[in-house]
């Protein structure tokens, strides 16, 4: 089993990703929650350092500042992304996290899109469209979890 990196900006979809995931039995780790992330935003590395060393067969979630010093450690590190337009739509309603509702925090992501999206999108070796339907994105690292390591690719846009 691998370790897959899920990464992406606020409204890709990573939460509900790693939810289906969990739903079909893998573990998942979602850093945004218990303590993965120290005071400044970056990931604790003592303790991701630990889980990686511990855990095949992981799928971690997060974006933060450090998360490249544990590329080598992941066998996967696959960018979800959508436009911009998608993920402020979705950052606005959904219910279980208030980040994104502000005018300054839209304006935030909107300069995260331009300015950090091309760089975890350099580091990723895989890109998966945000917009597709959840089941078949969980399909998607399902099978990166019981592969080795590949070469970049991206699943079609839908439709």
């Amino acid at each position: 089993m691998a370790r897959v990196l899920v990464t992406g900006m606020s409204g890709a979809g990573k939460t509900t990703l790693l939810g289906e995931l969990s739903r079909r039995g893998h573990r998942t780790v979602d850093t945004d929650y218990e303590g993965w992330t120290s005071p400044d935003g970056t990931w604790d590395e003592a303790r991701m350092a630990a889980l990686l060393a511990e855990r095949a067969g992981v799928v971690v979630s997060g974006t933060v500042a450090n998360q490249g010093r544990f590329y080598g450690r992941f066998d996967h590190v696959v960018l979800l992304s959508a436009p911009l337009s998608v993920l402020l739509d979705r950052v606005a309603t959904r219910p279980d996290n208030p980040y994104g509702r502000t005018a300054g925090q839209r304006a935030e992501i909107e300069r995260y899109v331009a300015e950090v999206e091309p760089l975890l999108r350099r580091g990723a070796t895989v890109e998966l469209d945000g917009r597709r339907p959840v089941a078949e994105l969980a399909d998607a690292v399902e099978k990166l979890l019981t592969g080795g390591r590949r070469r970049r690719r991206t699943l079609p846009e839908p439709g």
